[in-house]
């Protein structure tokens, strides 16, 4: 049964591919008919189908729709208004060409501390994308180490959630599992992300552009340098104050206040409102060219939100089907180290379900009990471990597989070409750094 779930678990994923590749489905219709193909023959009960599948689309888009919606206009005003353009121009100044792929690992590696992947994508793609306009430069080269040290911070570094879950579960030292994260995830995000990119850009040249923000590379009147960075690091800012109020003495009313503000989609809001007044009505724009300008960025939106959510439904038939358990099952039965047992059984329940966070918690579940009587083991390495197994090979079961691919304007093979290589690094590299230092500490 074991191994006829998984061989049905690769078929689904095989249809996902081939329809979208081939046959040129919408990657939402795809998805869908892989999820109830993989629960039909699961043996699903079919009262249960559509529950789970609603399920997981709940769970995926219960706080992406507003962070991408907001994210998205945000976006859109960036590069109507020129601001996205002074940016590029800036860091092009300070930088240089040459230099460019490592000024956007150290800028993802810093916003993307305290904020979610996705909103950390949302908040550089601008940039990225007027990079891309101004330099010529083939997308990749500046996208990709954006999102390596976005990807290994989220998986890696508290205060991520995944990583704060696995500390408890360990119930390991967070102090020092930060210092670990921040060193391991530094040197796998050189690695995935200007060493990886100077390598695959030549050798994966993109077919279209990206089309769900567009860069106004003529526009006349740029905002300065200082409005542009405040408006896109605003956000971040307010996440950044909220992650510090628990640690300053406030009142229960200022740590709530800080609280909200600090939430994705406030703080995205109140970037957003900003951005309308300074970059809008301070620059000429009026009440209807803004709203224009509104719509046009929600419009493409639809699409984006139907493919992730198809693949968080994708994701919960796998998980309702048993593989998850099947594959951790398969990994504690091979009596390894507690080290690489985490990282296998996490990459396991990764590349089945899709889901770091899913892979993380239960893998960590799984292993948690394992170690209770076994004396040496390196609490804080393994929730490192851990974290690197549930980056292992982001695909088409993955929202955020979806997310890249769209925003950057990339076919199916293309998005495996470098992001499901680029993941795969992190995740590898990660788990060497952790054996690495298991040696020495």
């Amino acid at each position: 049964m074991d191994i006829y779930l998984l061989l049905v678990t690769l078929a689904a994923i095989v249809i996902v591919i081939a329809t979208v590749s081939w046959l040129k489905w919408h990657a939402f219709i795809s998805l869908t008919v892989a999820s109830l193909f993989l629960a039909l023959m699961a043996g699903l009960s079919l009262d249960k189908i559509v529950t789970a599948y609603e399920t997981g689309i709940g769970e995926v888009l219960g706080h992406l729709v507003g962070i991408l919606a907001l994210g998205t206009i945000l976006g859109k005003m960036l590069s109507e208004s020129g601001a996205g353009l002074q940016i590029g121009n800036f860091f092009i100044q300070i930088f240089g060409v040459k230099r460019l792929p490592w000024a956007m690992l150290l800028s993802g590696f810093i916003i993307g501390i305290p904020i979610f992947f996705e909103v950390g994508i949302l908040i550089l793609l601008p940039l990225v994308i007027s990079l891309h306009k101004t330099t010529k430069q083939n997308i990749l080269l500046i996208a990709l180490p954006v999102i390596a040290s976005l990807s290994i911070v989220d998986g890696l570094v508290p205060p991520r959630p995944g990583a704060l879950a696995a500390i408890s579960i360990y119930d390991a030292n967070l102090g020092l599992v930060l210092l670990y994260s921040l060193v391991i995830a530094l040197v796998a995000a050189v690695i995935a992300g200007p060493l990886f990119a100077k390598w695959v850009h030549k050798r994966v040249i993109p077919e279209t552009e990206p089309e769900l923000i567009r860069i106004d590379t003529d526009a006349k009147e740029l905002p300065s340098s200082g409005m542009s960075f405040f408006i896109v690091l605003l956000p971040v800012f307010l996440m950044i104050l909220a992650a510090l109020a628990p640690y300053v003495q406030l009142s229960e009313s200022g740590q709530k206040f800080f609280a909200l503000i600090g939430n994705p989609v406030i703080a995205l809001l109140i970037a957003v409102f900003a951005a309308y007044y300074f970059l809008g009505f301070r620059k000429g724009m009026n009440r209807d060219l803004i709203t224009k300008f509104t719509e046009e960025s929600l419009l493409p939106v639809g699409s984006i939100v139907l493919i992730i959510g198809a693949g968080g439904g994708f994701k919960q038939i796998l998980v309702e089907s048993g593989v998850g358990e099947i594959m951790g099952s398969m990994s504690e039965d091979l009596s390894l180290s507690p080290l690489v047992m985490a990282f296998i059984i996490a990459s396991l329940i990764r590349i089945a379900t899709g889901s770091a966070t899913v892979a993380l918690t239960t893998a960590a579940g799984i292993v948690s009990p394992i170690i209770e009587h076994m004396s040496g083991v390196n609490l804080e390495l393994l929730v490192i471990a851990t974290g690197a197994g549930s980056m292992m090979f982001s695909h088409v079961n993955d929202p955020g597989f979806w997310m890249v691919k769209e925003y950057l304007g990339l076919t199916v093979i293309e998005t495996f070409k470098t992001l499901t290589v680029l993941e795969t690094i992190l995740s590898l590299t990660a788990f060497a750094g952790a054996l690495l230092l298991n040696v020495f500490i």
